[in-house]
């Protein structure tokens, strides 16, 4: 409990500028400055490379420079075609409990992280098939980074992990970050991660508990070309979500969307030949 809380009481550092350094195949370094932070501590910004020799999958490590602990990373490049993965992490792939504030709780700080049952097996089986960029995106705020990527590492493929743009020194907004505005926020995101790659070919993977059906048929509305498929985790081992599981809930969310588009499951093993027809589809 005490490794998981310590980030919430971590003073940010804002208006912070850092030296990343990439070293490349041609014995050369990529270095550019990122920052300066906000107020929570965090930056975001593109960092384009022009190497012919960085293809698709291509992993490298990345440094800040001059940054106390020697901080580094794994940095996977993705090419601008091919398939990509924008998956939610809580009750999707992680078991969570969301729609309980003393759930959130006790699953975050009080036991070990259990996957959800199938769901690394179908993850693997997306990874081999369709060798995709992953996205992983979550309504939780960023001092929980280092336990939500030491988890997603454990159990399922390496990607980018998109949270919330705060780091609170306050625990009781966690759990408003998980049911508060969530539906806008990933909507935005996904936006954003469609500005960095428009060409690709999109599954969005979800669950009933929160609003990943709205939001994931918005965003299919609005870009019917990009997403090509959705899957939404009828959460069944939570007790009061007789509503958010009814069948007039999921028409109503994907009302106008072709059947073949969407596809709300309880058993990952459900949709596990859907991976196929995926791979089939992009091929023909």
């Amino acid at each position: 409990m005490a490794e998981r809380l310590r980030p919430f009481l971590h003073h940010v550092a804002s208006a912070h500028l850092m030296m990343l350094e990439t070293p490349l195949p041609n014995n050369t370094a990529l270095i550019r400055q990122i920052g300066p932070t906000d107020g929570s501590g965090i930056t975001s910004q593109v960092v384009t490379i022009n190497n012919k020799q960085i293809t698709d999958g291509t992993s490298l490590p990345s440094y800040l420079r001059g940054w106390a602990g020697n901080v580094s990373m794994n940095t996977v490049f993705a090419g601008p075609e091919g398939w990509l993965i924008i998956s939610d992490i809580d009750d999707t792939i992680k078991y969570t409990k969301t729609s309980e504030s003393t759930g959130i709780l006790r699953t975050t700080f009080a036991e070990e992280p259990m996957p959800i049952a199938g769901m690394p097996e179908l993850y693997y089986r997306i990874h081999r098939e369709l060798a995709p960029a992953w996205f992983y995106l979550s309504a939780s705020p960023y001092n929980l980074y280092p336990f939500l990527r030491g988890f997603i590492q454990e159990h399922f493929n390496p990607g980018t992990l998109i949270l919330r743009d705060s780091s609170w020194m306050d625990i009781s907004e966690l759990v408003k970050s998980f049911t508060v505005n969530t539906m806008e926020y990933k909507m935005d995101r996904i936006k954003k991660i469609r500005r960095w790659f428009p060409q690709r070919q999109v599954l969005c993977i979800g669950d009933s508990t929160q609003k990943d059906p709205e939001a994931y048929a918005e965003i299919y509305r609005k870009y019917p070309n990009w997403i090509q498929a959705i899957w939404i985790r009828k959460v069944t081992d939570v007790p009061h979500l007789e509503e958010q599981n009814s069948p007039e809930r999921f028409e109503a969310a994907f009302k106008g969307i072709p059947d073949n588009v969407w596809e709300v499951f309880e058993q990952p093993d459900e949709v596990a030949n859907l991976v196929d027809e995926l791979k089939i589809n992009n091929t023909t």
